[in-house]
């Protein structure tokens, strides 16, 4: 279970009711839900009820959300629209309380520790931003995803997701400068990393997955089963054909946007935090009145009690020095953790120069960013591992330089009648700083035919050579763009090569549809070479699924 997609275990669920299916669903997002209720509602057991409350909504829900790209993203939405209607149904009940914690709080002093005054506004800031941006936060600092893994969930490139997270962290800054909490960027998305997501009760991912189980059978009225006829190839064979396909016109499937759905439940929960907040105010005099009494009672109690001023003192500062010991103690934990990261980065340049063969002079263009980011995520334990580890670096550091590449070469085509050139040091003028000479003589001019798997033009710019073909992947820069793929074998590559024609042909006579099923193009192979190479693919997605 552990291997399977958020997607693919609520398809398992909504088309079987797995209960395993769910467990492992509540499982890795239990903690993020959790974390969310807590900090609107303020109070464990109530937290505890919303929780509960979601995951019953996503069994209910099952069906509506099996195409849906990123779940955490609904479940956060779901739960402050929950959380939203706990505070309001119970914010009356909580008044006399919420005066004396008020007055209590009153005696003790107050932590300037930035977690304290960002960890109430998380939520409501996090509704500020577009679903993109929601959705990285909570990919990167929530879900601890690796920009790599953000750009195969999103569907985007590396230096696009990274990009995304780095605009969305600093819309965060900008809505906290506004109320009056300054923080960087930086250290906004460590003190998010460090505290955003706390630990559910224990039994409660055992609780939720019960109670929504039956909510999910009540709701489940019938069951239709259907029979379709045995066809001669597998639905594995199929996929893989089919992808192979794709990718030689580089054309995607994308799910259909949901952004005006969206955008009435956020006018809708923007309206309940305005009465949420009229309510809050209404309490909020209510503890300046209550304030105000216990001033009085201060005066008569100091003219009372004079002798007793100097304990009163000596409390106080008792008080004080607990906070400042607690703060301290909170402030070393944080210093500890950056000094991890950084030692781990140390580690991690260490193990590049321990593996000299492994290693590329793209990692120049890396940022002192994406070697943190890199070291925050990395595996370091066996030598797997490490070979793992140094081929993310690999690619996010020839990501880095395609991004440049393709900049350059749109320059360059557009000072040159869209001529593609002939050597790749006549790009040098149009990189935006000098480029190194040991970075371009990794690449090379090729035609399309020499990484078919990314359809970026007829004439492309690729690597002479993988460090591991195992582990890498083989990047096409051209004039429609960048993108990566990987590795194939020559005949592989031979086979995409020989049927983009017959691709083409089924585009154009289907309006410009792509196939969805192999068979399609089979009516357009015309050619003795075209038929072979149809084998040849159709063999080797055999090969694939054949146990080992």
């Amino acid at each position: 279970m552990n291997s399977l997609t958020d997607q693919q275990l609520i398809q398992d669920y909504a088309g079987h009711r797995s209960e395993t299916a769910f467990a492992e669903l509540v499982r890795r997002h239990i903690d993020i839900v959790y974390s969310a209720a807590l900090r609107m509602v303020r109070d464990a057991h109530l937290a505890e009820d919303v929780t509960q409350g979601v995951f019953v909504a996503l069994a209910r829900n099952a069906r509506q959300l099996a195409g849906h790209p990123v779940l955490s993203g609904w479940l956060h939405r779901t739960a402050r629209n929950l959380a939203a209607n706990a505070v309001r149904t119970d914010v009356r009940r909580r008044v006399r309380e919420q005066e004396a914690a008020t007055m209590n709080e009153l005696l003790s002093s107050a932590s300037d520790a930035f977690w304290e005054h960002i960890a109430p506004l998380l939520d409501d800031a996090l509704g500020e931003l577009s679903e993109a941006d929601h959705d990285a936060l909570l990919l990167r600092y929530f879900e601890r995803k690796s920009a790599q893994e953000m750009a195969q969930i999103l569907g985007i490139s590396d230096e696009a997701a990274q990009k995304r997270v780095n605009r969305a962290v600093e819309r965060l800054r900008d809505y906290f400068s506004k109320r009056n909490v300054t923080i960087g960027a930086s250290g906004l998305a460590v003190v998010i990393s460090a505290n955003a997501v706390q630990a559910a009760p224990v039994g409660l991912t055992t609780a939720i997955s019960a109670a929504a189980m039956l909510a999910g059978t009540a709701a489940s009225t019938s069951t239709a089963i259907a029979v379709t006829k045995t066809i001669a190839m597998t639905l594995l064979q199929k996929t893989l054909i089919t992808a192979m396909l794709a990718a030689v016109a580089g054309m995607g499937i994308y799910e259909a946007s949901q952004a005006s759905q969206l955008r009435q439940q956020n006018q809708a929960l923007q309206q309940q935090q305005l009465t949420l907040a009229e309510q809050l105010r209404q309490l909020q005099r209510e503890r300046d009145e209550a304030t105000n009494r216990l001033a009085g009672l201060h005066d008569e109690f100091a003219k009372i009690k004079n002798n007793d001023l100097e304990l009163v003192k000596l409390r106080g500062q008792l008080a004080q020095a607990r906070g400042l010991n607690a703060k301290a103690a909170e402030n070393d934990s944080r210093e500890a953790m950056l000094k991890s990261w950084l030692a781990r980065e140390d580690q991690l340049k260490q193990l590049v120069q321990q593996y000299p063969a492994k290693a590329i002079p793209e990692f120049q263009l890396l940022s002192e960013q994406q070697w943190l980011d890199a070291a925050m995520n990395a595996k370091l334990d066996t030598d797997k591992d490490v070979q793992q580890e140094l081929a993310n670096l690999r690619h996010t550091a020839e990501n880095n330089f395609a991004s440049q590449a393709e900049e350059a070469l749109s320059k360059y085509l557009k000072a040159n009648n869209d001529q593609f050139p002939t050597d790749l040091s006549q790009l040098q003028p149009y990189f935006s700083s000098p480029m190194d000479n040991a970075i371009l003589q990794r690449w090379e001019i090729a035609p399309r035919s020499a990484n078919p798997g990314v359809g970026v033009g007829d004439t492309i710019i690729t690597e002479k050579a993988a460090v591991d073909e195992s582990l890498d992947s083989r990047w096409a820069i051209g004039p429609n763009g960048y993108g990566a793929s990987n590795y194939q074998p020559p005949e592989i590559s031979t086979a995409i090569a020989t049927l983009a024609p017959a691709v083409k042909a089924y585009a154009a006579a289907n309006n410009g549809s792509q196939p969805t099923d192999p068979s399609q193009i089979l009516p357009f192979l015309t050619t003795p070479e075209q038929q072979a190479a149809y084998q040849t693919l159709l063999k080797q997605s055999s090969k694939n699924q054949t146990p080992q």
